[in-house]
């Protein structure tokens, strides 16, 4: 599926001016939290529109491609619910004010769209020219999975370490001590400083880029076609902090997740082996349809959702029970 270059403009035009309203909506006038019902709504509204992108796709180019595409959504923003939980863990140890919390998010997420998109149009050129990428894309996604569940058992997922772009900006640019309201920017004493503000939006915003090096590959074992991993990832990205707000303190209890998560990325890398080989005319490598994936990807975040939930309710239960009686 070759796009012409007026879908592009069309698709990012329309993706920048819902972001637009949505961040003229959000964020007009004085600065206040984010509610659990404007979550729900802005949730729900970028889920429709994620849906009926799939059905005009599968209206116009057919059903594979469609198939294609809610794959690598499904697949991107169950990911992306991985990436709030590093999130969770930046606000915090930056103690962004919550009023502040939804735009520092939308900045950071436009910063790792833009990253995102120049990663997968090098990706996909790559991948056009050296076939055998594919393998090594497969082996690295497997390696995530089983880095993923080490990690978890250890507890090493709820720690954060700053990565090299953000330690060059903390070393670049005089930071003043403490947040100047929702401003990126200050003079002070004539000299023009930044605020904490813009530190963790870079925090946010390389870090997604560090979690893309894990979900580009994982999407790429879907589908072969830029425009259906942009789109995607676009997708995915769009109702994130919005995610964010709602999901909450459901983020400490979705305990399997993390397996969930690596189980899919070891899928994804297992698929994207044996049809690297099926495509070498290997005889005994099948191809896996896209119905597989999708079914399979569902299945896992529905199954590792409610094991969660469960497991979570259990323990409530057990904590009430140990509690000594009140006279």
């Amino acid at each position: 599926m070759n796009e012409p270059l007026w879908a592009w403009i069309v698709v990012i035009g329309g993706l920048l001016l819902v972001l637009a309203i949505d961040l003229w909506i959000v964020d007009r006038g004085e600065a206040r939290e984010f509610s659990m019902r404007q979550a729900s709504y802005w949730v729900t509204f970028y889920v429709i529109l994620a849906v009926a992108f799939g059905v005009v796709l599968w209206m116009t180019v057919g059903g594979v491609k469609a198939g294609e595409f809610f794959a690598g959504y499904i697949t991107e923003y169950s990911l992306s619910i991985d990436n709030l939980f590093v999130f969770l863990i930046i606000m915090s140890r930056f103690a962004v004010p919550r009023a502040y919390q939804h735009k520092v998010l939308l900045v950071g997420i436009l910063l790792a769209l833009v990253m995102r998109g120049i990663f997968i149009a090098l990706g996909a050129a790559a991948l056009e020219r050296f076939s055998w990428l594919f393998y090594v894309f497969g082996a690295f996604l497997v390696y995530t999975a089983i880095t993923i569940v080490r990690d978890h058992l250890k507890g090493d997922d709820e720690e954060f370490n700053e990565n090299i772009v953000l330690r060059w900006v903390r070393r670049a640019f005089p930071t003043t001590d403490g947040y100047v309201g929702s401003k990126v920017t200050v003079k002070v004493d004539g000299k023009r400083m930044v605020t904490p503000m813009l530190i963790v939006m870079v925090a946010i915003g390389s870090t997604d880029l560090l979690f893309a090096l894990d979900s580009i590959p994982a999407i790429f074992g879907l589908t072969k076609d830029p425009f259906i991993v942009f789109t995607a990832n676009a997708f995915a990205l769009m109702g994130l902090r919005q995610l964010y707000f709602l999901l909450g303190g459901l983020l400490q209890r979705l305990v399997y997740i993390s397996y969930g998560l690596a189980f899919i990325l070891g899928f994804i890398g297992v698929k994207l082996v044996l049809e690297a080989l099926h495509a070498s005319h290997v005889s005994w490598a099948p191809a896996i349809p896209i119905w597989v994936s999708l079914s399979v990807i569902g299945a896992t975040m529905v199954i590792t959702t409610v094991a969660s939930l469960i497991k979570a309710r259990i323990d409530m239960r057990k904590g009430e029970e140990t509690q000594p009686e009140q006279v």
